[in-house]
């Protein structure tokens, strides 16, 4: 499946799950009825991925990404009333920490928010 065809199915989930919840739960919540979305419809997801960080192939640090689709996506789920740049910077290392070059950052506010992130490590 591309990339653009598994965001899209990932987007409708998470609309999905933001009408049958609504507004006001924590991202844990979200988080939880997403990875069951995700599942129902068919898609590998690992939640709570651990992802190293390295530095010169020694490894500095640990993140834990929320979802991770098919290998694929990596999900960066968030509860806030409004999205920061630092969501979005946060969604961008883990895409550096890794060989997946697709993210999603989702808001579960008042609406469903969606940033999408690319980062080549081609052009590296």
């Amino acid at each position: 499946m591309k990339p653009a065809e598994l965001t899209e199915k990932i987007i409708k989930a998470a609309y999905k799950v933001h009408n049958v919840l609504g507004f006001g739960f924590l991202e844990k919540v979200y988080q939880n009825a997403l990875a069951i979305e995700l599942k129902k419809i068919g898609l590998n997801i690992t939640a709570e991925a651990p992802l190293t960080v390295y530095y010169e192939d020694e490894p500095v640090g640990q993140y834990v990404a929320d979802i991770i689709v098919e290998d694929k996506v990596i999900l960066e789920l968030k509860a806030v009333k409004q999205l920061a740049e630092i969501h979005e910077v946060q969604l961008a290392n883990y895409l550096k920490a890794t060989d997946i070059e697709v993210g999603l950052l989702i808001n579960f506010g008042h609406s469903v928010k969606v940033k999408r992130k690319v980062f080549s490590k081609r052009n590296l």
